[in-house]
Parts: C-alpha cells; structure tokens; sequence
C-alpha cells in the first residue's frame, strides 16, 4: 500500500499541483473541514462544513493546504469530551496531527516560504480541514524529502516512542525493552526505533485470529520476541537467562496486562504508562515496589511537547525521525487513505470497541490520494 500511495501522490503532485502564492492576492479557497459542536457521540455531533477561507493575509501568517490528518484515538475520546485537552471554544475542528503545504505566506514571514510542508507547532491545531490560515509560529517546517505518510504521522506516535525510549532509562545496546500494545502504532515505531539503537524488545500483543500475520508482521520490523499476554505468563524466556530482564517496560492497555509485563522487569527497572487501552486500573506488585525497586513512571507526548516546544531537544528529535523515514528506518503503521467525504468510515474505524484497532486511517482531501 505505501507504494501505491508514494506513486499516486507523485502523480498528484506532477497534475494538482496548487498555485503557490509569495504574498496575499485578496482572493479566497473554499474550505472543506470536519468541525464538532459539542461532546457527545462523535458520529453525531461530528459534522462536514464548507467555508471561504481568505488568502489576505496578515504579515506574519501562512495559508496552508492540508495534504493529509490522520485520526487518532485521541482525537475521538476529544470529541466525547473525555481527553485531558479540550477546544478553546466551539465549533471545534477535528484532528491533532497532519502535514500540510504552504501556499502562500504573508509579507513578513521569514521561516518558511510557498511549496514548504509543516506540521502543527502543537497540537489542538484542528487539522481535519482542506485549509487553515495560521500563524508563522503555529507551524513547523519539515523536509519535503520525507514519505507522505511518515511525514502527516510524525508528530505523535514516533515522537512518543523516541521519547520512552530516551527519557526515562539509560539504555545501552543490547538492553531488553518489553512493551504491551505492541501491534499499536506507538508500539511499532517503538520496535523499529529500538532495532535502530540495537536494543533488543520484547513485544506483548493479544491473542486474535490474525496472530501469526502479526507476528511476521512485527518480526519483519525488527521485534526480538513477539508473545501474547497469556504466553508472557507462563515464558521461561527471562528465567533461562536466553535474554535478561527488561530495565524497560511500556505499558498502554493497563490492568492485568500492564501487572504481567511489571513482574518481568529487573531490579530497579521502570514502567512507563502512557495509555489505558483497557480501561482498567494500573495495578503493580507491591513486591515488585519494595523488594526489586520498581520504578512507576507515566509519559503524555502533548505535556512534553509543551514544556519543550522551542527546546533544542524537539529540534534534534524531529531531525533524528526525519532522517530515519527517509532511509525506511521507520515507516508509518498499517494505514489507510480515505477522502474527507467518506469521514463516517473513518471515524468509525478508529473507535472500535474492545481496544482493537485496525489500520490507521487517513484523511485526504483529494480523490488522486485515495487508495
């Protein structure tokens, strides 16, 4: 599917590709956008919306055209009004994550200029929409030379691996890393990144149908061990000494799950929760705490991208990434394309029950896009 998308997209590119603008024309593009009114039910209170949207622009403004916003689990649980970020006001526009084009650029803005691709400086940007008008400083430039897909999804789930993966444990080569979730897209820029560094990780899913694809699927990506919660139980995989007790262990389902992968780590090893995919408690030995030292940390990529949003560290961490996708070092999770007219499918898609999800979706807002 990545290829298909790459050569459609390159052919978009060559045939629509969109008048670029140095300074305002005091003209307007008709803007197509997902916006919500309320909290509830987001197949009900989600709604698509027409606008003009000006490209007069103020001195240090961009217009953008939106290439593509994917949909998170996140982005859902905002709109039931059950996430910790909420919209300033309403109607909200839908979707924290995306990558867009610079179309035209207002007559004092030095950073960027037309053909330039950005992303959301943070997120609550609103990115389900054909176009924004928005700030210099609320975007941020990216290399062009990127994949499509790597690039709308980089600000999010490769983040949030890179960071687990730097700021809690000094890791050396060949250390274990264990994680739950891993089939999660978080979960496969985590076992990517840690083939990258040489560490090695062992990777927890649920039991399903499709396991065995999974576990290809996972293994062709770099995993060092793929197990089901129940085969984590009862593995003789730590015990054995074949690897050594994780000093890392990554936790977004909770409860039980989240209590087994605690039992493997090592001494003084440390969890990290950074989701709740069960819903259920986070519960950790209390023998693990007092005897073997555990340490129980939590990680939320949206507080840490607010505390280091000019930091030098977000600079180097969004230059390590885009260096990475450009070499296949790291390629999005199992994705698909789907036009903003078709936002039901969508939506639904990224809400099913159980905790499962399948492919992410991803809104385009041009038909050639679409696969």
């Amino acid at each position: 599917m990545a290829a298909v998308a790459a050569r459609l997209f390159q052919n978009w590119r060559a045939s629509s590709a969109p008048v670029l603008l140095t300074h305002a024309r005091n003209a307007s593009v008709l803007c197509h956008k997902l916006e919500f009114k309320d909290y509830g039910n987001p197949l009900e209170v989600i709604s698509k919306v027409e606008e003009e949207v000006s490209d007069d622009l103020e001195p240090k403004q961009v217009l953008v055209k939106m290439l593509a916003a994917p949909l998170n689990p996140a982005d859902i649980n905002t709109v039931q009004g059950t996430y910790a970020v909420k919209p300033d006001s309403f109607p909200a526009v839908l979707g924290n994550e995306g990558l867009g084009e610079v179309v035209a650029c207002g007559s004092k803005v030095t950073q960027m200029e037309p053909g330039d691709w950005v992303i959301p400086f943070l997120n609550e940007f609103g990115t389900c929409r054909s176009h924004a008008v928005a700030a210099e400083e609320d975007v941020v430039k990216i290399r062009n030379t990127v994949p499509l897909v790597e690039a709308a999804t980089l600000s999010v789930n490769p983040c949030t691996a890179f960071r687990m993966l730097h700021d809690f444990v000094r890791l050396e080569e060949d250390d274990v890393v264990i994680q739950n979730g891993a089939n999660s897209a978080v979960g496969q820029a985590v076992i990517q990144l840690c083939r990258v560094y040489g560490y090695r990780s062992v990777n927890v899913v649920r039991a399903r149908e499709d396991l065995e694809e999974v576990r290809q699927h996972l293994t062709g990506l770099g995993a060092t061990v793929v197990l089901t919660e129940e085969e984590l139980r009862t593995t003789p995989l730590f015990r054995s000494g074949d690897l050594p007790k994780p000093r890392l262990g990554l936790n977004c389902v909770g409860g039980a799950s989240a209590t087994e992968v605690a039992r493997q780590l090592a001494t003084s090893g440390t969890l990290v929760t950074y989701g709740a995919m069960s819903r259920a408690p986070l519960t950790v030995p209390t023998a693990q705490l007092i005897f073997r030292d555990l340490r129980v940390r939590a990680f939320w990529m949206t507080r840490w991208t607010r505390q280091h949003s000019v930091a030098r560290a977000r600079w180097e961490m969004l230059d390590e990434l885009q260096t990475l996708c450009e070499h296949k070092y790291l390629r999005a999770p199992r994705y698909q394309l789907v036009h903003i007219d078709d936002w039901r499918q969508a939506v639904s898609r990224t809400m099913p029950g159980g905790g499962r999800v399948g492919a992410k979706q991803i809104l385009t807002f041009d038909r050639q896009l679409t696969v």
